[in-house]
């Protein structure tokens, strides 16, 4: 990334505040972006549960890791992070299909 030039203070608040804004609304989207991609694995969940099927899928989550750390690569994203991010859905996931399957609500 380029280094920038010192600005004046107000120059340089209101650049801040510019990057924070796009930050925000990306956030903003990374959550939309979640609780879709959540619709879905509630779906997947019940469907799994219908049908007497494991909750996990250590094959799929396998192939799942090493796409998104090939694609974190591609995008210069470091892959380690990706890889955890993954592991954190992919728990919450797996919690929330076990919990389908016992009858609770996920």
């Amino acid at each position: 990334m380029p280094e920038t030039s010192p600005l004046d203070h107000d120059d340089a608040q209101n650049e801040l505040d510019g990057i924070r804004q796009s930050i925000d609304n990306i956030d903003a989207a990374l959550i939309h972006l979640l609780a879709e991609r959540f619709k879905f694995t509630q779906k997947v969940g019940r469907l799994k549960a219908a049908n007497g099927m494991p909750a996990s899928d250590p094959e799929r989550e396998r192939v799942q890791i090493a796409r998104l750390r090939a694609l974190a690569e591609e995008s210069h994203l470091d892959p380690a992070f990706a890889e955890k991010f993954l592991n954190f859905i992919v728990a919450e996931v797996i919690h929330h299909h076990v919990k389908i399957a016992s009858g609770e609500s996920a």
